[in-house]
């Protein structure tokens, strides 16, 4: 069985719509100037040679009324030439007359035969001129339709240029809003004025504003929704807090202070969801050593996670909110894992893992979702939107992955820091 030949794959740029344009376009000339300079060439052709077989014909008629009289042969005329055709030759002898374009003396020339007692009575009528014009004709289309296609060329693909760059420009836009920046938009001046005629690519533009427009709306609003909750349930919160602080001491009272102490987080959850979606935080930023601050949180969690320094790294970095992420997931791990969850420092790198049935396919496809788990355990999915949030705005990369060998692995690469010693960059 015979392995099939893949075949090379074109350059990135070739998918491109300017080049297909300027291909299409090519062709596309090629072939208009290819079929009217055949149409021209034949047509000019055929009346060429039309006049000097007329010609030729004349002068065939002259001689061979010469010839009948007796009378010398005129100039470029005669019986039975060298040079004749073999197949005007043959036409004259089968009693018919006939013309052909040939050679005399390596020059072009228009033949004309007849019949003459059995012979062939042939002239000849020189075709320079009538080569030269054909030849000249040739040129010109040749020249004319080069000049057409470069000039086509230029024109098309400033036209086609004009509307990728306005094309990219609304990719730009799209990829800016799906990044979290709803103020972006396109702006394009055909889309503002009703009354002015508005193109494909305008009406694009447009549908693009809009969406954004109200997905803005819609988000922002969600987001003051948020806010406005978690601020409005923090008053009563603390006063039904201080409350429980003052039932006598039983069963009944420590699940009320539980559950409160439950709601003061969700509230303090729901808060910070709300300012990271607002994305106006700050960052205090600060030069740390990495593993001293992992094992720092590990110890600040009370759990039994194991703490695993390969490589110890500085890093400047936001210690408040790095120590948010670590801490969310390290709770999680042991909250939605199973033991023995790994803390594992590596340079700038730091994995949580577990040994859990890992991460639910929806959190690995697109990331945590507020208010959903499907691991079983309690929780309300915050807790990873918010280290998702702050890895963020810190400048860390967040990712969630299955462990090769089972369990779930939250894997964070943080920028490390780079000191400037003796005009050398060192790590």
């Amino acid at each position: 069985m015979t392995a099939r030949r893949r075949l090379p794959r074109l350059p990135a740029w070739t998918a491109s719509l300017t080049w297909k344009s300027a291909v299409f376009i090519t062709v596309m000339c090629c072939a208009l100037a290819a079929l009217l300079g055949a149409l021209v060439h034949v047509s000019v052709s055929r009346q060429t040679v039309d006049d000097f077989r007329e010609r030729a014909l004349t002068r065939l008629t002259t001689a061979s009324r010469e010839y009948e009289a007796g009378e010398p042969l005129p100039r470029a005329a005669g019986i039975d030439p060298e040079e004749l055709p073999d197949e005007l030759r043959a036409l004259a002898l089968r009693g018919e007359r006939g013309t052909v374009v040939g050679d005399h003396d390596g020059r072009p020339v228009m033949w004309a035969a007849g019949p003459a007692d059995g012979r062939a009575l042939a002239v000849r009528v020189d075709y320079s001129t009538g080569a030269e014009i054909i030849d000249g004709l040739d040129r010109s289309i040749l020249g004319s339709s080069v000049l057409a296609i470069g000039a086509t060329l230029l024109v098309g693909a400033f036209a086609v240029t004009r509307v990728t760059r306005r094309l990219h420009q609304t990719a730009q836009v799209a990829r800016r809003i799906s990044a979290g920046d709803l103020d972006a938009r396109v702006d394009d001046p055909r889309t503002k004025d009703p009354a002015r005629p508005q193109d494909e690519v305008a009406t694009v533009s447009g549908a693009l504003d809009t969406m954004a427009s109200s997905l803005q709306r819609k988000l922002e609003t969600e987001q003051r929704f948020t806010a406005d909750v978690a601020h409005e349930l923090r008053t009563p919160l603390t006063g039904l807090s201080a409350a429980a602080e003052l039932l006598p001491e039983g069963r009944p009272s420590e699940l009320v202070r539980d559950r409160v102490k439950a709601m003061r987080g969700l509230t303090e959850d729901l808060l910070e969801i709300s300012r990271l979606d607002a994305r106006n935080e700050t960052v205090d930023l600060a030069v740390h050593d990495l593993a001293p601050l992992a094992r720092g949180v590990v110890r600040a969690s009370g759990t039994g996670t194991e703490v695993r320094v390969v490589r110890d790294a500085t890093v400047e970095t936001d210690r408040r909110r790095l120590e948010r992420v670590l801490g969310n997931l390290v709770a999680n791990a042991h909250r939605h894992g199973a033991p023995p969850v790994v803390l594992t420092v590596d340079g700038a790198v730091v994995t949580v893992r577990d040994h859990g049935p890992g991460y639910p396919e929806y959190l690995l496809a697109s990331g945590p979702q507020r208010f959903r788990t499907e691991s079983g355990g309690k929780g309300h999915g915050l807790g990873l939107t918010i280290a998702v949030g702050q890895a963020e705005v810190i400048g860390a990369e967040l990712v969630f992955a299955a462990a090769p060998d089972g369990g779930a692995e939250a894997r964070l690469t943080l920028p490390e820091y780079v000191r400037f010693t003796g005009g050398t960059l060192a790590p």
